[in-house]
């Protein structure tokens, strides 16, 4: 693939990542700025706390595909060296795109569901170990976002002990975790002084 074919693909994986329909479809549906809600956090969790949890739901689904889909259509139809740390690379830029959305001045969600979506085109096993783990802790602790902090931990030595990716693909995924748990540096802190909202089920 040539170098412009991979910029092209970057910049779509970016686009793709950055569609904010936690911000999107609950101004559609009358909830108005889900910046204002709750959190002000443009993400699935921020959406339930509108009372819709239908409305979450789709969110969710969302943000999740479109994490999966830039990984499956570059490795079906465009690449099937999954050895090759470029695609790996080009379509993590949808995370970023999530994280940091050209249309919200780069005020993003926290890229949980859309990473979650990630791990599932790469190997399936690694979004459901991901989402086993994100529950246990859940149903533990009652905390979302602890829940998601310590599910995404757990990743990249999965990815390392349990599946023959290199040195350099397995630093990707570190380094996607830390960008990720980063994001959630208010959460944390409120975690500490306990403070943090607890989960309804």
């Amino acid at each position: 693939m040539e170098t412009i074919d991979l910029f092209i693909f970057g910049f779509s994986s970016y686009l793709i990542g950055s569609i904010p329909f936690a911000y999107l479809l609950p101004k559609l549906f009358g909830f108005g700025d889900i910046r204002k809600i709750g959190s002000g956090n443009v993400g699935s969790t921020n959406v339930l706390r509108t009372g819709n949890k239908f409305l979450a739901i789709i969110v969710l689904l969302f943000d999740i595909l479109k994490g999966f889909l830039p990984f499956f259509c570059l490795k079906i139809f465009l690449w099937n060296d999954e050895t090759n740390l470029t695609i790996y690379l080009v379509s993590s830029l949808v995370i970023v795109g999530h994280l940091f959305p050209i249309w919200l001045k780069f005020k993003g969600g926290k890229g949980v569901a859309t990473y979650i979506g990630f791990l599932f085109s790469i190997n399936y096993l690694f979004g459901l170990i991901f989402i086993c783990s994100w529950l246990i802790i859940a149903l533990i602790t009652k905390y979302s976002s602890l829940s998601s902090i310590l599910s995404i931990l757990i990743i990249p030595p999965v990815v390392i002990f349990l599946f023959s990716f290199n040195f350099s693909i397995n630093s990707l995924f570190i380094i996607i975790s830390v960008v990720i748990i980063s994001k959630h540096y208010s959460n944390i802190l409120r975690l500490f002084n306990k403070t943090e909202s607890k989960i309804k089920f």
